[in-house]
């Protein structure tokens, strides 16, 4: 008969599908060992078996706390969610917001320089009634200012197209990190748990 220190031991056991005392009577039958040899060899197998599956659950998370982990972690992406597209939109809107003024500086520019010319030019016309030798040079003088202008307007535009254009690679390499780093994070949560 099996030793009652077995009797524990069998109710784990039976979890594995091992039975104690058909072992016990196959080392008597097959192996040669007496019933306590056998009874001591089965008592070794069922402790290392015991060890291993206490060793094993001693490991393992229970559904409550893993449903729980999972949620938090769900809760936790569905914020991080809502903060990137949150900040995206804001950082789009503060772009936007910019281009628009940076619009409306460049006719307020353009519509100076304008009015400029007109003074220039009723001036220049006024001059030319009074002294045509001198009304040329200072014509020639102008015209110079002139260009002069434009192309610092041309320089100034090409500056903030470079710039518009550099702040919307910026953004783009920004959203690109974030979604990879999302699709990462949710890779690694399908196979935590997956």
């Amino acid at each position: 008969m099996i030793k009652p220190g077995l009797q524990s031991v069998r109710s784990i056991s039976s979890i594995t599908r091992f039975d104690t005392k058909k072992f016990v009577q196959s080392l008597q039958e097959n192996g040669g060992f007496n019933q306590q040899q056998a009874e001591t060899a089965v008592n070794i197998v069922n402790k290392a078996i015991n060890d291993g599956i206490h060793s094993i659950t001693k490991n393992l998370v229970t559904q409550e706390t893993l449903s729980s982990t999972s949620y938090q972690q769900k809760v936790d992406f569905a914020k991080l969610k809502g903060e990137l597209q949150t900040t995206d939109r804001s950082e789009f809107n503060n772009l936007k917001k910019e281009q628009e003024k940076l619009k409306t500086d460049l006719t307020n520019l353009k519509n100076r320089l304008k009015e400029e010319i007109m003074k220039n030019q009723a001036g220049v016309k006024l001059d030319l009634n009074l002294e045509k030798g001198r009304i040329r040079e200072e014509s020639s003088i102008h015209e110079s200012k002139i260009e002069d202008t434009y192309t610092r307007i041309d320089e100034e535009i090409a500056n903030m197209q470079m710039q518009i254009k550099s702040v919307k690679t910026q953004v783009m390499q920004w959203l690109i990190g974030v979604s990879s780093g999302t699709f990462a994070l949710m890779l690694a949560f399908v196979r935590f748990f997956g």
